[in-house]
């Protein structure tokens, strides 16, 4: 995803293999292996796919940020009986920037509300 989303024009199963490769913690993979990922994260709705020639295209679905709410929502939904509960579970957890970042969020989104 990390290639996906800095490149927002679209790339091929090619262009992504080229750009691993390149980094230097990645071995050798296969042009399969990354066929298959992508096409199973533009099935999930992650990534999205465009027909160009002979050649999938692909792009981020959603940003970086937009994903881990979308994962932050999906946790939540599976624990609708006691939300409160799970989110202080998490929270008990959470650093002193982590927190100063959920009070910054919350301030925001009260002020977007016009609350």
């Amino acid at each position: 995803m990390e290639i996906l989303w800095s490149d927002d024009s679209g790339l091929s199963v090619r262009d992504v293999l080229d750009q691993l490769e390149r980094r230097e913690h990645h071995k050798e993979l296969a042009y399969t292996t990354i066929m298959t990922v992508l096409d199973r994260l533009a099935k999930k709705g992650i990534a999205e796919r465009t027909r160009e020639g002979r050649a999938w295209q692909y792009s981020a679905a959603a940003s970086r940020e937009q994903l881990a709410a979308t994962a932050l929502r999906s946790a939540l939904d599976t624990v609708k009986a006691d939300r409160t509960a799970a989110m202080l579970h998490f929270l008990d957890d959470a650093s002193a920037g982590e927190l100063d970042d959920l009070r910054a969020a919350l301030a925001e989104v009260e002020r977007r509300r016009g609350a």
